[in-house]
């Protein structure tokens, strides 16, 4: 047998190499990996300073109806709101800003109790309360009749945070019959820091607009 030459030689082991990196088994190839998610806690809300907040809110409504102030109103309530009135009746943001700048209507007393505040979230929150209305007027958009709204009316406001800040974005007035009326002012819880000056939340609906937020006329009416 012939001796192999040096480069014979390197040749050989060269294929001796390849041959022992092609037979040896390949390990898991599968390289796909698992990533887990953790959901971020939601903040938790500083309930005391959002019912402060809501609170003052809602009892600002007398200086804005007296001052006929829309240019607040229209920051507080969302372009999007929405409203149900006593009757049934839907209502929106610019027919409340109309009524406001209007000035329709008069009352000796608007009195807030019961006021609660549920916080949802850090930005969302529902407030109900009551509403008594004493010697409530409210003249028709023609100026030619009044009619009274004097009475007790449950509302529902749901508030959303946008952008920093708090607005109404549904609102519900429902007003009390006689015994549930009774019932509320056998224990009336005074609203932290209602107002006692007569003011209202928006004009209420005549007959021939029934479009406002506020509670609707009372059968009996006064020339």
């Amino acid at each position: 047998m012939k001796k192999l030459n040096l480069t014979q030689m390197a040749l050989v082991s060269a294929l001796v190499a390849m041959g022992a990196v092609s037979c040896t088994p390949s390990g898991n190839t599968n390289t796909t990996t698992t990533t887990v998610v953790t959901a971020t806690p939601a903040p938790t809300p500083d309930t005391n300073a959002i019912v402060a907040e809501i609170t003052k809110l809602e009892n600002d409504w007398p200086r804005i109806i007296r001052e006929r102030d829309s240019a607040a109103l229209r920051r507080l309530e969302a372009d999007d709101l929405i409203m149900v009135y006593p009757d049934g009746n839907a209502g929106n943001k610019e027919q409340d800003v109309k009524d406001i700048e209007a000035g329709l209507m008069t009352f000796d007393a608007w009195d807030i109790s019961n006021m609660k505040v549920n916080v949802i979230d850090s930005d969302t929150a529902v407030a109900t309360f009551l509403i008594t209305v004493t010697n409530g007027k409210i003249k028709s958009p023609d100026g030619k009749s009044t009619q009274n709204i004097s009475g007790k009316y449950r509302v529902i406001d749901t508030f959303a945070r946008r952008n920093g800040q708090w607005q109404l974005v549904a609102s519900g007035v429902t007003p009390l019959s006689a015994a549930a009326a009774a019932a509320a002012s056998a224990s009336p819880i005074a609203s932290p820091g209602a107002s006692a000056s007569p003011a209202t939340k928006a004009s209420p609906a005549p007959k021939a607009s029934p479009t406002r937020r506020t509670p609707p006329p009372a059968p009996a009416s006064t020339p």
